[in-house]
């Protein structure tokens, strides 16, 4: 069984590759749109201008981060966030303090839970800001990380 898993995924690998080779397949054509300004803007300002139209939200106790209170390495701090506002489209992640604040953003189907779980990296101590749009208003809510070894190259 193992040497007929073995030739299939040898075939499926080589198709792959010649179609790589004549020009078929373009890695480019295979990625999704992102927000690129989001995630290069160099403060929580301007991360949520540029994704959500404004840097204005409003405090909701229905937004519910999981996070360590103490994360050991910042390369890897787990982030949950669960919301039971109706009508969830978007959900986004920000690390205030790292260099690029913006660290994962959420769109979300009609009929999906408002919840995600991601691991993001932390450079410093800073508060993880969840930020959720709902029925057209955007919400956000706070939880302080300590982090005690740092994750963005310190």
């Amino acid at each position: 069984m193992q040497r007929r898993t073995f030739l299939k995924g040898s075939l499926a690998s080589s198709a792959i590759a010649v179609a790589i080779g004549a020009g078929l397949l373009q890695p480019r054509q295979v990625l999704a749109a992102w927000p690129k300004a989001s995630f290069e803007a160099k403060n929580v300002t301007d991360a949520m201008t540029s994704l959500y139209g404004s840097a204005e939200s409003e405090v909701s106790a229905d937004i519910t981060i999981k996070a360590p209170d103490i994360a050991e390495n910042g390369a890897v701090v787990p982030v949950s966030v669960e919301t039971s506002l109706p009508n969830v489209t978007n959900i986004g992640v920000i690390a205030e303090k790292n260099g690029t604040p913006m660290s994962a953003n959420f769109i979300l189907s009609d009929s999906a839970k408002g919840f995600v779980s991601t691991r993001i990296k932390m450079g410093k101590t800073s508060s993880v800001i969840a930020i959720v749009t709902a029925g057209g208003k955007t919400y956000s809510a706070r939880k302080e990380v300590k982090v005690t070894i740092g994750g963005c190259g310190g």
